[in-house]
């Protein structure tokens, strides 16, 4: 019996059929979200493991709430609001849950949530949930936002964004901190793909935009993507966090984040502070060859290439890798025109990029 042979049938057909594919390292990686090289950087690996040898234990073992939190925990976490300016936070077991935990918990029944069309999926998934009143407005529209906020009826408004956006690679606008201030409302930034990639100190857009941080701010971010690790961390008031801890199912029935995931994160915040001005010139680089050989400005370092067709994506994404490239191929429903999605990442060189782009540049014409 295969019951869902007409769907996968109908999947193929339309050119958005998915499979799992095996690394290949012997591939240039510009697919992968490691934003900043740190999953190769061996010492962060071996100071991770050396801490967690002198731990009693291996594993966290049960939930935050319930003998899982431990002083490894709070340790980052207490390292993460200095660096963000933060008053509290909570780490998680991944993005995914964060914003499941952010959005179900924080909605109630006679709240509105608005949200940007491109938001993550997860906080998609999360806006269906117990019959939440959600609104969504055109990808960084501030004037619809405005005007949304400004006819809303409800007990509380919560708006969310990202940082950077996973597939479009744009920032979110400025002006969405004057917004949700003047309609006392509550803001959820989404920073999964800007934390670690934009900002002076490399913190995110709070951090780029030089915003000071307010009480009806809330900040999530990976740690699987530029930390080179894996987990998420929530920052907030204390108020919110307090709230969270007590009402947000992702934190209170899951196991607490791994020890050697929070160590590893943790290793590489203080990385990234130490060597900023660096890893800044290093992105600024990366852009710059970007924009001369694609003709793409980008605000991080996410470059999309627009297709627009299912099966020519992959057939470019196919004709890279037997040049020795993995980018990835976004395809509908991720995106609504299917786009080659190319990370210029830290871990590769730029010599090795700007080949890449101008075989795509080639390929695409």
């Amino acid at each position: 019996m295969n019951p869902y042979e007409n769907e996968l049938r109908a999947l193929k057909k339309s050119g958005r059929y998915r499979t799992r594919e095996l690394i290949d390292n012997s591939l240039k990686d510009f697919a992968s979200n490691d934003y900043l090289g740190l999953s190769h950087k061996k010492k962060l690996h071996k100071k991770s493991s050396r801490t967690l040898d002198t731990l009693d234990i291996n594993s966290s073992k049960a939930s935050m709430l319930v003998n899982g939190y431990h002083k490894v925990h709070k340790n980052f976490e207490d390292a993460l609001c200095k660096a963000n300016d933060f008053e509290a936070g909570v780490v998680l077991g991944s993005g995914f849950n964060a914003n499941i935990a952010l959005v179900e918990a924080l909605v109630r029944k006679g709240d509105t949530l608005f949200m940007d069309e491109l938001y993550h999926a997860s906080g998609v998934l999360a806006s269906n949930i117990n019959g939440i009143d959600v609104k969504f407005f055109k990808h960084n529209d501030m004037s619809e936002l405005h005007l949304l906020l400004s006819n809303s009826k409800a007990k509380r408004n919560i708006v969310a964004v990202e940082g950077i956006y996973s597939m479009d690679g744009d920032l979110v606008k400025k002006e969405i901190f004057e917004i949700v201030d003047k309609f006392n409302a509550l803001l959820i930034v989404d920073e999964a793909h800007s934390s670690g990639v934009v900002g002076k100190k490399l913190m995110g857009v709070f951090d780029y935009y030089g915003v000071k941080v307010k009480e009806n701010y809330i900040k999530m971010g990976t740690l699987g993507k530029a930390y080179g690790s894996f987990g998420a961390f929530i920052l907030a008031s204390e108020h919110i966090i307090e709230y969270l801890l007590n009402r947000a199912k992702p934190i209170i029935y899951a196991t607490s984040l791994s020890l050697y995931d929070t160590l590893l994160a943790h290793n590489s915040l203080v990385y990234i502070q130490e060597n900023c001005e660096r890893l800044k010139d290093d992105i600024k680089s990366r852009q710059k060859i970007i924009y001369e050989e694609l003709g793409i400005k980008v605000d991080g370092l996410i470059v999309p290439v627009l297709v627009n067709d299912n099966k020519k994506v992959i057939e470019i994404k196919n004709e890279l890798k037997s040049l020795g490239f993995a980018v990835g191929a976004i395809r509908q429903p991720t995106v609504k025109k299917a786009i080659i999605r190319l990370i210029a990442r830290l871990g590769e060189n730029e010599s090795e990029l700007r080949k890449l782009c101008k075989n795509l540049a080639k390929i695409k014409r």
